[in-house]
C-alpha cells in the first residue's frame, strides 16, 4: 500500500518523517529475522548451600562443610530465530520429573519451549540432593529413608530461572567455533576377574573415550565469552568418606580453566557410565590428588581451545527431540513421578520411554543428549557413524533414567547392571534411533 503525504496535515507529516528511520530496522527484522545476527550470553550462579545437606552419590550421608563452591553455568544462544538454553550444574543428577517441573516454569515465565532447554549435570558425587530421588529409589530404596530438602531445591530452581532470565538480557553479538581435544584423565572402571565378572575398579584395556569436544563462544571483538567442554568422566575422585561439598574433578577443572581464560566454562559430561577418573574414590581431595586434574584435563581443554582458529557469526540453531522406546526389565517397578516415561503395550510389555534431544549447529555440528548414564562404546559408535564431523554426546541430560550398557557388558554383571532398568536390547534400540535421525539430517 502506498501512502500519500499530501493527505496528511503538516504536523502529521513531520511526525511520520521522524518515525520512518525508527520503523525501517523493525521492518528489516520482520523480513529478515536473522538480520540481528548470532548472539550469546553466559551467567554463572553460585548454588553452594549455607546449611549442611544430604549428598547424592554413594550411601546416604550429610555434608560437614565446603571444599569448593558449586554453580549453575548458563549459556543462552540466539540465531535470531531460535533461542537455546544450555545449563551445566555442579550436582550429581536429578529425576526427569524435576527437570519437567523447572521446564514448565520456564515455559510459563519466559516462553522457552522445553526442546530448547537442556539441563545437564556434571555428576559430582560430592554435591547436595536436588528434588525427589526418582528412579534410584527403585534400585536403592534403603538409601532414601529421608525427605529431600525442599528449601534447597527451591533455591536451586529459583536461581536457575533467574539466571536464564539474566542471560537473555545480556545477549551480545557473538561468534562460535568448534574443535577437538584429547585427555587421558579417565579410565574404564569395569575391572574383570578370571570368572568374567565385572567389579568397580580399573580396566586399562577396556573401552574408553578420551576426546574433548569443545564449543567456543567469542564476542565480536574476539574476546572469550564462554567455553563448553564435553568430556566423559565420573565425578568420583572423592569417595563416600568425603563429607565436603565439591564439584569434584569437573568443578576443579572448570574453575581452573576460567581463571586462565577469563571466561566461564560449562563442563558437560559425556558417556561416563563405565569411565572413572584415573584417581578414584579417595577419602579426601588431597588423597585423591584432585588438584592434578587441572593439568590432566584442564590444560588439555586450554590446548584444545588454542587449536580453534576459525569462528563464525553465521549460525543456525535447530533443536529437536524424539522418544526411543525400549523394553524394561521384567518385574521392575516404577515411580509415580515418572509415569510419563513408561507405557505398557497391549501384549503386556513394559517399555521405558527415553527422551532424546538433538541440537544441530549449521551443517557440521550435531549434539545429542539423553537422561542416561551411558556406556562409552555406545556414544563412540554413534559418533563414528554420524555424518556430522563434530558429533557430541551430552550426558546426564534433563534427568537420570539409569545406566544403559551394551548387550555384551550386561553378560558380565556388576554394579551398573543392578541399577539399570534396561534389557540387552536397549543399546541397539538407542543406537539405531539416534544414528537414523542424524543420517536423515544430511
Amino acid at each position: 500500500m502506498l501512502l500519500s503525504l499530501k493527505k496528511i496535515p503538516a504536523s502529521g507529516t513531520r511526525l511520520l518523517l521522524l518515525a520512518i528511520p525508527l520503523l525501517f530496522p523493525l521492518l528489516s527484522w520482520a523480513i529478515h529475522p536473522n538480520a540481528a545476527g548470532f548472539r550469546a550470553a553466559v551467567v554463572k550462579v553460585d548454588i553452594t548451600p549455607e546449611k549442611h545437606q544430604m549428598l547424592l552419590g554413594y550411601g546416604a550421608r550429610k555434608s560437614t562443610g565446603v571444599y569448593d563452591k558449586i554453580y549453575h553455568r548458563i549459556v543462552v544462544m540466539d540465531d535470531g530465530k531460535t533461542q537455546f538454553v544450555l545449563v551445566s550444574t555442579d550436582i550429581c543428577l536429578v529425576s526427569p520429573s524435576e527437570y519437567d517441573k523447572v521446564a514448565a516454569k520456564l515455559k510459563k515465565q519466559l516462553g522457552i519451549d522445553p526442546v530448547n532447554f537442556w539441563w545437564n549435570f556434571t555428576h559430582t558425587h560430592s554435591a547436595p540432593e536436588v528434588g525427589p530421588p526418582g528412579l534410584p529409589a527403585i534400585f536403592l530404596g534403603d538409601r532414601y529413608q529421608h525427605q529431600f530438602d525442599t528449601e534447597y531445591t527451591e533455591m536451586v530452581e529459583r536461581k536457575l530461572l533467574d539466571g536464564i532470565q539474566e542471560a537473555r538480557q545480556k545477549l551480545v553479538p557473538a561468534r562460535l567455533g568448534v574443535g577437538w581435544g584429547l585427555s587421558q584423565a579417565n579410565i574404564n572402571r569395569r575391572a574383570k576377574d578370571v570368572d568374567g565378572k565385572a567389579y568397580l575398579g580399573m580396566n586399562p584395556d577396556g573401552p574408553v573415550d578420551r576426546r574433548i569436544g569443545l564449543l567456543r563462544l567469542d564476542r565480536e571483538d574476539g574476546s572469550p565469552l564462554a567455553l563448553v567442554s564435553n568430556y566423559a568422566i565420573h565425578g568420583t575422585v572423592m569417595s563416600g568418606s568425603n563429607l565436603l561439598i565439591s564439584g569434584d574433578a569437573p568443578g576443579v577443572v572448570a574453575e581452573y580453566v576460567e581463571q586462565k581464560l577469563g571466561a566461564p566454562l560449562l563442563f558437560i559430561n559425556g558417556a561416563a557410565g563405565n569411565l572413572a577418573p584415573i584417581y578414584s574414590v579417595y577419602p579426601s581431595p588431597q588423597a585423591g590428588k584432585l588438584s592434578q586434574f587441572r593439568v590432566l584435563l584442564g590444560d588439555k581443554v586450554l590446548e584444545a581451545n588454542k587449536s580453534i582458529t576459525a569462528t563464525t557469526s553465521d549460525i543456525t540453531l535447530k533443536a529437536a527431540g524424539l522418544i526411543v522406546e525400549t523394553p524394561r526389565k521384567p518385574e521392575l517397578g516404577w515411580t509415580d513421578d515418572l509415569k510419563n516415561y513408561t507405557r505398557t503395550t497391549k501384549a503386556g510389555v513394559n517399555l521405558v520411554r527415553l527422551p532424546v534431544r538433538f541440537l544441530q549447529i549449521n551443517d557440521d555440528i550435531a549434539i545429542w543428549s539423553a537422561p542416561l548414564e551411558l556406556f562409552c562404546e555406545i556414544s563412540n559408535e554413534i559418533r563414528d557413524r554420524s555424518p556430522f564431523p563434530y558429533t557430541f554426546y551430552f550426558g546426564y541430560g534433563n534427568g537420570w533414567l539409569g545406566y544403559l550398557l551394551t548387550a555384551e557388558e550386561m553378560t558380565h554383571g556388576g554394579y551398573e547392571v543392578t541399577v539399570s532398568p534396561y534389557t540387552p536390547a536397549a543399546a541397539k534400540d538407542l543406537t539405531d534411533s539416534v544414528v537414523n535421525y542424524l543420517q536423515g539430517k544430511k
